[in-house]
């Protein structure tokens, strides 16, 4: 199973519906590096909103995805973390340090909107 990425203007938005396993996290990070570089896009959201739980290696594959993409000169927007999914990266040690965050997919556009201007 993939996770879908959709185009908006010049964004990615990505909004995660299931729980990823170790394959479809390598497979989302893959498909989320080639679509930036295939549309040139400068900015991506990721919502969490429906990810309760997370482990080391997810929590590692998402900080990878987030620093990956900002190389590739897209910046990225977390919206929707859980409670449970902000302790675990705390707790893993995770950091998601100048990762700007929202609470929804629309405060995460603004956001990337912000970033993009400023």
């Amino acid at each position: 199973m993939r996770i879908p990425i959709l185009k908006l203007k010049q964004y990615l938005l990505i909004s995660i519906q299931v729980e990823l396993d170790d394959q479809m996290a390598l497979r989302f990070q893959e498909d989320l590096l080639t679509k930036i570089h295939q549309e040139g896009s400068e900015g991506v959201v990721i919502d969490l909103t429906s990810v309760e739980t997370i482990d080391s290696f997810i929590a590692k594959v998402l900080g990878d995805v987030v620093n990956m993409a900002n190389l590739m000169g897209a910046k990225v927007v977390l919206t929707g973390i859980q409670p449970a999914v902000a302790i675990t990266l705390i707790d893993m040690g995770i950091k998601l340090e100048n990762v700007p965050t929202a609470l929804d997919l629309d405060q995460g556009l603004e956001k990337l909107q912000q970033e993009l201007e400023g």
